[in-house]
């Protein structure tokens, strides 16, 4: 039976030399953001991943004029149907930003 619930029961982490939290961030913070709140990194991800979204829209959107695809064209327009939806209730869901487009184009974001 292991009664020692200590420090030194803790496994340490080997690319950060040492346990989660600890490291080189200089009191920065867990994530190293300076003066950053949690909730600016948090939208900032978001956003980013907003982005990777938009870019697989676009990719499926072109496949669809281009004819090697034909076959498998209404796979194509339900995926790009689906990604549209991720989109429209990411973007609602975190609040992100006002008069989306379908098409991706620029973002018009609000509360940066």
């Amino acid at each position: 039976m292991r009664g020692d619930h200590g420090l030194a029961g803790r496994r340490e982490h080997p690319a950060r030399g040492g346990r989660h939290g600890e490291g080189d961030a200089g009191g920065r913070g867990r994530h190293g953001h300076g003066g950053q709140s949690a909730q600016t990194f948090r939208r900032g991800r978001a956003l980013a991943f907003l982005e990777r979204l938009q870019v697989m829209r676009s990719t499926l959107a072109a496949q669809l004029g281009q004819p090697e695809f034909e076959s498998i064209r209404p796979v194509i327009s339900g995926e790009l149907k689906a990604i549209d939806s991720v989109i429209q209730q990411f973007i609602h869901t975190f609040e992100l930003r006002e008069g989306v487009e379908p098409d991706g184009a620029g973002p018009e974001e609000k509360n940066l």
